[in-house]
């Protein structure tokens, strides 16, 4: 599954520490947040938990999130 995000992540650092943190707290493909996209886009591939899993831990960390429709 591929989950698609809505945050507020809008630096390099925080995305790096961000993908860190969801790389490896969870099964994961790979991860990528759009820093240009006006959404600031995170972008889970081979995601294995569930969306409000992943929406909660990021809100955890600081930054807003939510699943993207």
């Amino acid at each position: 599954m591929i989950g698609i995000f809505k945050t507020n992540i809008d630096n390099l650092e925080d995305r790096q520490q961000m993908i860190q943190a969801i790389a490896s707290s969870f099964p994961v493909g790979s991860c990528h947040v759009d820093l240009d996209d006006c959404d600031k886009v995170l972008r889970i591939a081979d995601l294995q938990v569930e969306e409000d899993i992943i929406v909660e831990f990021v809100q955890k960390q600081g930054f807003e999130c939510q699943v993207l429709e």
